[in-house]
């Protein structure tokens, strides 16, 4: 948890930016995310000196070499222990002249910790800005994870309000709710084919922490954590950057975040490999048949993104794999041929376990679709017995485009601090959802005019066309109305016609004078 002071410090940061010419907020979390990284580096570095200091051998990996760069410019100087210290000109000189070199090179060694900085470049001109800013950033305390991990968020919920890159942050709430759904063990292998910031990604590893604490203890599940567990795609390079930067500082040492167009290469390689996908893919796209993924046409012939994508899941998940996964309201109900090969699939040929409707405004500022999570088991051999609706109306925040908080923060998210009443359910359902998720089996006795409900896969079937749209099944409880009597109806339909009657004669009044 950020302390008020740490959020003014992060606040002042960002208004320095702004003040010197850098006011993209993607820019921004990108400069930001390449001076972590530096310092990042140094403490790397800081600790294998340390190391080899206490076993009086050599330092294994050390990060910067002895010795100068090719212009002459002591490694030394490149750490940022040293060059925080400069004049802002010099500090300016050597992290554009030299540090970010050094970091393009580490790129394109293909280093684990340069991977993704082969197009690093510092994106201002201003000595005293930088200067500011590293001052500003070393003045931070983030001594532990947890606080690492909480600067990098907060500083990416800045994201989210500036319009269209609002897209690639899902609202940290409903991500918290899909990882508790899903319950994450592990031996899990995890994939986001759309990772954007990894935002599902370092939930899992942070409820992996919480629930499963020896699990870090166990050198083989430690080493699964840190090596193989974590996957993400994306073919943006900043994303790509940022998304491993909020791995790193959430203390996962060697995610897989690496480049990939998901929906037009070829998954030969990966197929069957994951055994848990969340994801909030792209909507309302399209693509061409000759760039897209043959593997995945096989699947669904169509163009739309959000299809291709749900074809893209199955064939990532290894069979028994489960994926809970945001998609349009269009994907439940499309009359398209593509639209039904989906849902048939998800119903008849692997286990659909629910759909949850969102409320329209849960994607605001930045879009108003409606959408639903969909929870599935891909098994090869159907499975689905009944399908769980739930018509979440409620995140706890307004659906306008403020999305500002209903309730105080404690008795925000799936897992409140303390049981919600009755009147802030209605303003928060999800830890409803959770808590019925968890014993679904009294759900088959509630009636279809509940906010939630079970439908037997036979009746998804016998629509013809696999409909999951909520509305579809929901029913509407009937209040009992006493009706007028017949004389009372004609007496009023008489009162009406005078009225009207009165109405046309004044009409050709003034239009005869």
């Amino acid at each position: 948890m950020l302390t008020g002071n740490i959020r003014t410090q992060i606040d002042q940061i960002w208004n320095a930016f702004w003040s010197g010419g850098v006011s993209n907020p993607l820019s921004v979390i990108e400069q930001l995310t390449f001076l972590l990284f530096i310092k990042r580096l140094d403490e790397i570095h800081t600790r294998e000196e340390s190391k080899a200091e206490m076993l009086g051998q050599p330092m294994e990996r050390p990060i910067f070499p002895e010795g100068a760069d090719d212009k002459g410019e002591p490694y030394e100087n490149l750490r940022w222990s040293r060059f925080k210290n400069f004049e802002a000109r010099e500090m300016m000189r050597v992290v554009d002249e030299h540090v970010f070199p050094f970091l393009r090179q580490m790129g394109e060694e293909g280093t684990s910790y340069g991977t993704h900085m082969k197009d690093a470049r510092l994106g201002f001109s201003n000595a005293n800005l930088l200067s500011k800013v590293v001052q500003m950033l070393d003045d931070i305390p983030m001594d532990d994870r947890d606080t690492k991990g909480d600067v990098y968020e907060y500083m990416l919920g800045k994201i989210a309000s500036a319009g269209q890159n609002g897209q690639f942050r899902t609202p940290r709430h409903i991500i918290q709710l899909m990882v508790h759904l899903m319950a994450p063990t592990p031996q899990d292998v995890i994939c986001d084919p759309a990772a954007g910031t990894c935002g599902f990604l370092v939930a899992v590893g942070e409820y992996l922490r919480t629930h499963h604490p020896g699990m870090l203890r166990n050198k083989e599940l430690r080493d699964h954590f840190h090596n193989g567990m974590f996957h993400g795609f994306d073919f943006d390079s900043t994303m790509l950057r940022i998304g491993a930067m909020n791995m790193t500082l959430h203390g996962v040492e060697n995610p897989d975040v690496s480049y990939r167009d998901s929906l037009a290469e070829e998954h030969g390689s990966d197929a069957g490999t994951y055994s848990l996908i969340l994801a909030n893919p792209p909507f309302a796209g399209s693509l061409d048949y000759d760039t897209t993924a043959k593997d995945l046409l096989k699947i669904v012939k169509t163009k739309k993104t959000e299809l291709l994508f749900m074809a893209l899941f199955l064939r990532l998940l290894r069979t028994g794999g489960r994926a809970a996964v945001i998609v349009p309201d269009g994907v439940l109900f499309g009359s398209s041929s593509a639209h039904k090969d989906i849902r048939r699939m998800l119903v008849e040929d692997h286990k659909l376990e629910a759909i949850i409707k969102l409320p329209s405004g849960v994607f605001r500022p930045y879009a108003g679709v409606s959408c639903a999570i969909v929870i599935f088991t891909k098994t090869g051999v159907g499975g689905t017995e009944n399908v769980w609706f739930y018509n979440m109306e409620a995140d706890g925040f307004s659906l306008d485009d403020k999305r500002a908080a209903l309730l105080d923060a404690e008795k925000l998210g799936p897992i409140p601090d303390e049981a919600l009443t009755e009147g802030e359910h209605a303003k928060n359902n999800l830890p409803d959802i959770l808590s019925r998720w968890t014993s679904l089996e009294a759900e088959a006795d509630r009636a279809r005019t509940a906010q939630s409900f079970m439908v037997p896969a036979a009746d998804i079937i016998a629509t013809d066309s696999w409909d999951l749209s909520l509305n579809r099944y929901k029913e509407i409880e009937h209040e009992e109305v006493d009706y007028d009597t017949p004389e009372e109806i004609i007496a009023q339909l008489r009162a009406l016609e005078a009225e009207i009657s009165s109405g046309v004669d004044r009409l050709e009044e003034m239009l005869a004078e």
